[in-house]
């Protein structure tokens, strides 16, 4: 796989010209979808190394070609999301659903090319898991390697963002983490109070360790700071 190949989605023309020609001044390759419906017919026969999407797109929406990679290709290809969309619910949601990180049109090419960057960089350093140990906690192992959890003995699929969530907090089980450090570590990115973005990825690691017959707490909130393995 070409390390540098990125899949652009976006419906408008001009946007997506101008950012074709941003990506490739940037020493990046680029294919082209125009819909969501093309951006899944792409993804079934190519592997490019990140996806900047657009939400709100003809026939498959942005927000569905985010599950469609996520659930159903189950593959960690970084996605940035590129939308008129600056609501912070709208940044949750994609944020939830398995975006790595968020761009508010109208957009200054410089920054797409450094959010690009620090997102590469981050799967990039991904590859430093294979020298780490397992890690496990009471019922629940996680496997850096392979990034595959398990509790009570049975896989359980999480979101690259949920996973690395998971990780930190296993990595040292009797250190609380504040949420500052957790988004900090996690998505790379500056700290603007985003304490509900992390509440939410916890939320969602409790439910799914819950659905894997876990039925005793196992990540702890502690009240004004953050979370700590229980």
């Amino acid at each position: 796989m070409d390390k540098s190949l990125i899949l652009v989605v976006e419906d408008d023309t001009d946007i997506h010209h101008l950012l074709v020609r941003i990506l490739k001044k940037g020493g990046y390759e680029t294919i082209s979808a125009f819909s969501g419906t093309e951006a899944r017919l792409l993804l079934e026969r190519e592997q490019p190394a990140l996806i900047l999407l657009d939400l709100m797109l003809p026939g498959i929406s942005g927000e569905e070609v985010i599950t469609y990679v996520r659930q159903e290709l189950k593959r960690e290809i970084p996605i940035i999301i590129l939308s008129a969309k600056g609501g912070l619910e709208n940044k949750i949601e994609t944020i939830t659903r398995g975006a790595d990180d968020y761009i508010t049109k109208p957009f200054e090419p410089e920054e797409v090319l450094v959010r690009i960057m620090a997102v590469l960089r981050r799967y990039k350093g991904g590859a430093l898991a294979e020298q780490e140990k397992n890690l496990s906690y009471r019922q629940v192992c996680l496997n850096p390697a392979s990034r595959v959890v398990t509790a009570n003995g049975k896989q359980v699929l999480l979101t690259p963002h949920e996973f690395e969530i998971l990780r930190i907090l296993l990595s040292q089980p009797d250190k609380v983490f504040s949420r500052e450090n957790l988004y900090e570590q996690v998505w790379k990115n500056g700290y603007y109070g985003e304490d509900n973005t992390v509440n939410v990825h916890v939320s969602n690691i409790r439910r799914k360790l819950s659905s894997a017959g876990i039925q005793e707490e196992y990540i702890k909130t502690v009240w004004g700071i953050g979370f700590k393995m229980a």
